[in-house]
């Protein structure tokens, strides 16, 4: 095979050291560059088109949540108060993002600067907007709007079954004993959880109040937080700004351990020792080595809570409250990872942010970078390129499913109305847009130097929403000499985030060829039409490999199916058993072999992952798989066995794999079912939580690892 992820000459740099450039390292803020000669904050889009909102004619100063929460009838009650100052002269109605899963009860407006105490209360009217939201149009009196004068808006409100809420019955928690809620805002899902700018380019600070039945915790993604015993309510105060879709809440039986000076795990009960044990102390030097790179960590607490397999994603950077998946806890290295990136977000997604949804991979290329150089630092330059090659390999894989004219395999991808954001969520959104930061590092002629202009980076734009010209324009005039090279034929900035297709450059992973060559000679010895000499394999003990290394070689080897059926036993009798004593992460992708093969002796395995495990991630690859090829009946069965214990999200989306069954609303509650068709028909690309461009599922085990991170 050739080198590791190595593009087309035609496309790729050349992998020696470009010439050092730039100033030398600066110590202090006084001494880095400024973003001048651009006046005034960083640039943003003019439009927003998943916002229905008109946030450019105002700026939200503080918003504040006051709510109750009834798991009786899994609802949320109470009022929003947004603190506005209008920044246009002629300015008569305020427009809101929200959703129709809101009921919205009563709006009123405050004049602060005229002494009026009674609020005035005011009409209103929503309009459809997109399938993931509406428009919340609210008139204003005119002589209270004033470019400059302070308002105050109330809009009292009852959530009811959104796409930002997820209620789970006692007996979808881990524990089983009490429910659970917790919302989750990324991308454009926050609308449904109150009226608001739900766009990134938009940032307040904000406070909430939050009542709840005995017994029950709530946490925040707040900076502070309180408690008041008799009444049982909470209050939380976010002192830094942040944009909508990173306010987050999460309520049930929780409890915690602090693990480093500003650092805790939350969790239920039963998983709370097993999520200390696995992290202990690593928190703290996670955010020591990443300090030391990027600057100051701003956001003061960093705590982290487990959630149960419904959470719909692998975790989200939530400030000050990382939210991650219990599931994840199988897999030491896969939890490293995330937990890293997640960490990397407080600098790269929080504190700087994409300022539109087209520009995501500004928050994730970022995140990833810095999340590969923690790693380096921490634990070696091997270990870091061995994932990065994991993920590449992925990158590559997704690119042969979908083509390199593919539009999402661009950096900057042009929504078009209607189209939700977070179905473009994608390898490439973090992948190349890595590659795109670590080819500005290879400009840079000096890693060390390109960590000093992150940390200056982030220092000017911090608290800021961003566009990419402002991370070009900023780094140019940090290294002026390399204003011809960001020209250079081929590997032009403008290509960069325009152009489909395969990063133009790929960092250097030689450093972990001891880690992945072995990985490649297994290969080597199981692609032959015949079983290889027994021999030979024992030179070559997967046992011994890390997770990474046996994900690698798995991965590799479903770009190979179908495999001939005396290969596959061979495979299973030589790694079954081993494969049987590992994590999650390694057994799901050995299953996808048994199912792609066809090799019905191992079938009882998938049936017991699938019983064990309910996690969307953990699922849709295989009932994908199951259903593509002559296995459907198995699905089916194994469906209908465990639906009652699966989230009411993902019981429909299996649905619509195994029935092909049209789309409905995202949080729409779906029906046991008794007794289901069994049909031969494939079922259609299944809709991914990660990607809206599933081309198969080869490509949707390697998404799973992206974190919505989210």
């Amino acid at each position: 095979m050739a080198e590791l992820h190595q593009t087309p000459t035609s496309l790729c740099c050349c992998r020696k050291p470009l010439p050092a450039s730039g100033p030398p390292c600066v110590g202090t803020a006084g001494a880095r560059p400024s973003a001048a000669p651009r006046a005034g904050p960083p640039r943003c889009p003019l439009v927003d088109v998943a916002s229905a909102s008109n946030f450019r004619c105002f700026r939200l100063r503080h918003l504040h949540l006051d709510l109750r929460l009834n798991f009786a009838v899994k609802e949320m009650s109470g009022w929003l108060v947004l603190d506005l100052v209008p920044a246009q002269q002629g300015v008569t109605t305020l427009v809101l993002d929200s959703h129709p899963s809101l009921l919205i009860h009563s709006i009123d407006c405050k004049d602060p600067a005229a002494g009026q105490e009674e609020p005035m209360s005011l009409t209103y009217r929503v309009d459809p907007f997109t399938d993931y939201g509406s428009s919340l149009n609210i008139s204003l009196p005119p002589t209270a709007v004033k470019p400059g004068r302070p308002i105050q808006i109330t809009v009292r409100y009852t959530t009811t079954d959104g796409p930002a809420i997820w209620w789970l019955d006692a007996e979808l928690t881990c524990g089983q004993s009490r429910p659970l809620v917790f919302t989750q805002g990324h991308s454009v899902c926050n609308r449904s959880f109150f009226p608001c700018f739900d766009t990134p380019a938009v940032k307040s600070t904000y406070t909430a109040s939050v009542r709840v039945p005995e017994g029950v915790t709530v946490l925040m993604s707040a900076s502070r937080s309180s408690y008041s015993t008799p009444d049982r309510i909470f209050q939380f105060s976010m002192e830094f700004p942040v944009p909508s879709y990173l306010v987050a809440l999460v309520a049930g039986e929780l409890q915690h351990v602090d693990v480093g000076p500003r650092s805790r795990v939350w969790a239920e009960p039963c998983l709370l020792s097993c999520a200390v044990k696995k992290l202990g102390g690593s928190v703290e030097r996670w955010l020591g080595v990443a300090e030391e790179l990027f600057g100051p960590y701003l956001w003061g607490r960093c705590d982290i809570v487990f959630l149960p397999p419904s959470f719909p994603i692998v975790a989200m950077e939530n400030p000050c409250l990382t939210f991650i998946i219990a599931s994840i806890l199988e897999s030491s290295e896969f939890l490293l990872i995330d937990v890293v990136h997640e960490i990397a977000h407080g600098w790269f997604g929080n504190a700087v942010t994409n300022a539109t949804w087209e520009e995501m991979w500004l928050s994730e290329g970022l995140a990833t970078y810095a999340q590969r150089r923690i790693t380096t630092e921490a634990y070696g330059e091997a270990f870091t390129c061995l994932e990065t090659a994991v993920r590449l390999d992925a990158l590559h894989r997704q690119l042969r499913l979908l083509g390199d004219n593919n539009p999402v395999s661009k950096l900057q991808v042009k929504f078009e109305p209607g189209v939700n954001p977070s179905s473009l969520m994608n390898l490439f959104t973090y992948e190349k847009g890595f590659c795109f930061v670590s080819y500005l590092s290879e400009l840079s002629g000096d890693v060390r130097r390109f960590d000093c202009f992150l940390r200056d980076y982030i220092s000017e734009f911090k608290f800021q929403s961003v566009v990419a010209q402002d991370l070009i324009d900023y780094f140019l005039q940090y290294f002026p000499q390399l204003m011809d090279v960001s020209h250079r034929e081929g590997l032009e900035f403008e290509r960069w985030l325009n152009g489909s297709g395969p990063p133009l450059f790929e960092p250097d992973l030689s450093a972990a060829g001891a880690l992945t060559q072995p990985v490649q000679d297994l290969c080597d010895l199981w692609r032959g039409c015949q079983s290889p000499d027994p021999q030979a394999l024992l030179t070559l003990d997967l046992s011994a490999w890390s997770t990474f290394q046996i994900v690698l070689f798995l991965d590799r080897m479903l770009d190979q199916c179908p495999l001939p059926q005396d290969v596959m036993s061979r495979l299973s009798a030589s790694y079954s058993s081993v494969f049987d004593g590992l994590n999650a992460e390694v057994q799901i992708r050995w299953l996808q072999m048994v199912v792609r093969n066809s090799f019905h002796p191992e079938l009882p395995r998938v049936r017991a992952f699938l019983h064990k495990h309910t996690s969307r991630m953990y699922t849709v690859p295989l009932y994908d798989d199951l259903v593509a090829g002559v296995m459907k009946c198995v699905a089916v069965e194994v469906f209908n066995q465990t639906q009652r214990r699966l989230h009411p999200n993902l019981r429909r989306t299996l649905q619509q794999i195994l029935f092909q069954t049209s789309s409905a609303s995202t949080n729409q509650n779906v029906p046991i079912l008794s007794a289901v068709p069994v049909s031969a028909s494939s079922s259609p690309f299944s809709q991914q939580v990660t990607t809206a461009t599933s081309a198969g599922t080869t490509a949707a085990v390697a998404l799973r690892d992206v974190n919505v991170s989210a």
